[in-house]
């Protein structure tokens, strides 16, 4: 863990421990954020990345440590104080009864209107900003329990944004929405970040999400903080198989993606793939349980990061080097061995030729071509 400079960073926590009614969950979180900073924390269902959310915002009484916002602790702020410095969105679902959408986000003005709560000219124009900022204009009117899950999820960080604070932890934030308003809501919050400054704190479940958005990483698991560090450090299969208890199937740090377990049995189908081209088949034969070989790929092919775990043989050559005899009369040999061959359609280029010359040897042999993924249901 880094050592903690109060002066320079906006958020620490120093030797935390949380947990519940005084029992102790996870002990000894020491980690600091800079301004404009954004943290993720990862972990299986239940690890814990919920309480230590509550903690930071007060929300959980600390069992010991401190949490310090701009090298102050806690603590010592009012309400008040906290509000105007720290926005939360959590996961619990806000059911207010008979208020809309401009309504709930106008909350988020609390910390700086009077003791009538009542809203200025300047009050009423950030709220509209927050709005426009999710793209929830044109749902303001409605009533908050009229609203799908995804919509309140923007309407809430919509209320968050309404605080102009400093710092804005959220839990789970894309739980509820689909793919498009996921990127949007992180491109909003990556957009915070770095052109607002503001430090930002989360969970997520979508690691591939985590690790494109995220400057530093937190894996929660057991009673400490599992690991520390930038994507580059943790998003690796190793790391991840840990974290979540993975005993089949490989995480592609390269791909940001999740592979499942290879085909078992014999190999069936030989894969003349290459430059993303075999990709789509590659899954699609282990989807439907059907064993192959890949090849000839150069080494930093984007074919290999899918094909290493999935293929039961990979066949696999130097980068930016002639394929040897040896792969070739190696390929032509599995060919002979299987059913049918893929021919993904691969442009063929001055080190990639010999795929070509292998597809019109199966050819020759009278061997099945396969050139489409519609071709497969067949098989």
């Amino acid at each position: 863990m880094p050592d903690i400079d109060k002066k320079s960073s906006k958020l620490e926590l120093e030797s935390l421990t949380v947990g519940y009614h005084g029992v102790p969950l996870i002990s000894d979180i020491t980690l600091s954020l800079a301004k404009g900073e954004i943290l993720t924390l990862i972990g299986p269902n239940g690890s814990g990345k919920s309480t230590i959310l509550k903690s930071i915002t007060r929300q959980l009484a600390t069992i010991a440590g401190t949490v310090y916002i701009d090298g102050k602790n806690i603590h010592t702020l009012s309400g008040k104080e906290i509000a105007t410095k720290m926005a939360v969105v959590l996961t619990q679902r806000v059911r207010p009864e008979l208020m809309t959408c401009r309504e709930l986000v106008a909350a988020g003005r609390y910390p700086y209107t009077g003791s009538f709560g009542l809203l200025t000219a300047h009050d009423k124009e950030v709220v509209e900003r927050s709005l426009d900022r999710v793209h929830a204009l044109d749902i303001a009117d409605q009533d908050v329990t009229a609203i799908s899950d995804g919509q309140r999820q923007r309407v809430l960080l919509a209320r968050a944004i309404c605080q102009e604070p400093e710092i804005i932890v959220l839990d789970e934030p894309t739980s509820f929405l689909d793919i498009r308003h996921k990127i949007e809501l992180l491109g909003i919050l990556s957009d915070m970040a770095k052109n607002n400054g503001i430090t930002v704190v989360m969970s997520l479940h979508e690691i591939d999400l985590a690790e494109r958005i995220s400057d530093r990483i937190v894996c929660v698991k057991g009673d400490k903080i599992a690991a520390y560090g930038t994507p580059e450090e943790i998003f690796k299969d190793e790391t991840v198989r840990a974290l979540y208890g993975i005993e089949s199937g490989t995480f592609n740090a390269l791909l940001g993606s999740v592979e499942l377990p290879a085909p078992a049995g014999d190999i069936r189908c030989f894969v003349a793939g290459g430059a993303g081209f075999g990709i789509p088949f590659y899954r699609a034969l282990q989807k439907r349980g059907i064993a192959f070989a890949a090849g000839i790929l150069p080494e930093n092919d984007i074919d290999v990061a899918v094909a290493r775990p999935l293929a039961g043989k990979l066949i696999s050559t130097a980068p930016y080097m002639p394929v040897s005899e040896e792969n070739v009369a190696e390929a032509k040999q599995m060919i002979d061995s299987v059913e049918f061959v893929i021919d993904c359609g691969c442009p063929a280029g001055e080190y990639n030729r010999s795929n070509s010359d292998l597809i019109t040897y199966a050819r020759e042999h009278g061997k099945k071509i396969i050139t489409t993924l519609q071709e497969l249901s067949g098989v």
